[in-house]
């Protein structure tokens, strides 16, 4: 199969490459190129076909004669199926890196007869790429839009998609159902029973969290835009650095902070979690309408949004990082294992902001650690961006 594509990719190629008048003689040498190399692969196969067959042919009739017993024919044959096989992908690997050099050879050739030019139209800047003797391709730049140019293509890097024009983006953005690409990142920490932040084990502005995921936002209601069911897989990082030179140490059942011998320069505990976040989610985006008024249509996350609900999920690892410096060596050491973390974890979450940035709260209903005599439960604030 893969050699097929090859050969379909490289034809395909060629065959533009006969467009040109003037280019027609290089297109022949790289037709023969490539007809030689693809014989060199089916004198190979055929060649160690055919060894292989006279090979087995031979052992059975050593086997026949009685000459070797059945497990040292069955041994001969593997073996000699190995060699066979092991030249077969030496060889190929062989003639694909010649393919390959001379298919990138043909496609650096070909990228030299392309340029491009800045222009503006209807006031937006625009890139318009050019081939000798065919059309322009156009670019936005600057992610920005136009509604008059329907073959405009749009490169939006922060919700990693592809518009093909201003119609194709209003469209897509207006289905009942759309995809973003969430990022979120601020403050970790834990809630301990009986405790207040204040008097919290690890650092306020030194432990962190981070998330990042994709989720499908669906319009409940056919004509109006207000309440929407926001859905998806996301995984959280959840960083907690604790005060007082110390570090976490599993004992039994138990996992307790204890203070270091050394003086750390880093002690950081990490709990990676793979969750499905659920929310609903309040847009207050109004509808728009056509150019021509003739079709109205919803987008989401112009306006103010408000979304509560919560997540699930299953730890992923948990690790520790600690840092220091020992006889003016310095030290990094990773410890992986459970220590004794919750393996599935559920909270409650809410946002709100305006477009695609809110202010993100989240707080695991669960405590952080199994069997620990305190329970600590994990709670993060910080800024969440859901690009559409």
């Amino acid at each position: 199969m893969q050699k097929i594509i090859l050969y379909t990719l490289v034809i395909a190629l060629s065959f533009l490459s006969k467009v040109t008048a003037q280019n027609k003689k290089k297109a022949e040498t790289f037709e023969k190129k490539v007809e030689s190399i693809s014989n060199k692969m089916d004198f190979l196969l055929f060649r160690e076909k055919t060894e292989l067959k006279l090979k087995v042919d031979s052992l059975e009739n050593a086997f026949s004669n009685q000459k070797i017993s059945a497990n040292e024919l069955k041994d001969a044959k593997l073996a000699a199926a190995e060699k066979s096989a092991n030249r077969i992908e030496e060889g190929m690997d062989k003639y694909k890196k010649e393919l390959d050099d001379l298919l990138q050879s043909k496609l650096d050739n070909e990228s030299k007869n392309i340029t491009y030019k800045i222009d503006t139209i209807n006031g937006k800047k625009v890139l318009v790429y050019f081939k000798k003797g065919e059309g322009g391709h156009t670019v936005t730049l600057g992610g920005g839009t136009n509604d008059s140019i329907g073959t405009q293509t749009e490169y939006n890097i922060s919700s990693l998609k592809i518009f093909k024009g201003e119609k194709d983006k209003i469209e897509r953005k207006s289905k009942r159902t759309t995809s973003q690409f969430v990022f979120a990142t601020g403050l970790n920490n834990v809630i301990t029973e009986g405790e207040s932040l204040s008097d919290s084990d690890f650092r306020v502005w030194g432990s962190h969290f981070y998330e990042w995921g994709f989720t499908y936002n669906s319009r409940i209601f056919k004509n109006n835009n207000l309440l929407h069911a926001k859905y998806g897989l996301s995984l959280m990082y959840n960083n907690l650095r604790p005060t007082e030179n110390r570090y976490f140490v599993r004992n039994g059942e138990q996992t307790e902070l204890v203070t270091g011998g050394v003086n750390f320069d880093e002690s950081r505990f990490r709990n990676v979690f793979l969750v499905a976040p659920l929310h609903l989610e309040f847009d207050f985006s109004p509808k728009k309408t056509s150019k021509d008024g003739e079709r109205t249509y919803f987008k989401t996350h112009e306006s103010v949004r408000l979304g509560i609900g919560g997540y699930a999920g299953v730890r992923i690892k948990s690790k520790q990082i600690l840092k220091y410096e020992i006889d003016d060596l310095d030290i990094k050491e990773r410890q992986k294992g459970d220590f004794n973390v919750n393996d599935f974890t559920y909270g409650l979450s809410a946002y709100i902001g305006y477009k695609a940035t809110s202010l993100y709260l989240k707080y695991d209903l669960n405590p952080m650690f199994q069997n620990n005599a305190v329970d600590q439960n994990n709670i993060s604030l910080g800024v969440r961006f859901d690009f559409n």
